[in-house]
């Protein structure tokens, strides 16, 4: 079983798919540099969720074709 991300980490991670979304991949490393080129996370560990969060979602949303 995964870890339950909070409501935060759920609402800003749409928000930024929204965004920036062509800038997302699948990729952890990769959605990791992006957030911190756009430095709105000051906290090492929320970057590293909010990253893992985005890559999940975008693996779903290519797996769904939206």
């Amino acid at each position: 079983m995964g870890r339950v991300k909070g409501v935060a980490v759920k609402s800003l991670g749409k928000e930024l798919i929204e965004e920036f979304g062509e800038r997302f991949s699948e990729d952890f490393e990769n959605n990791k540099k992006i957030l911190e080129e756009l430095k709105r996370i000051r906290s090492k560990r929320t970057r590293n969720i909010l990253a893992g969060y985005i890559a999940k979602e975008m693996k779903r949303i290519k797996s769904s074709g939206i």
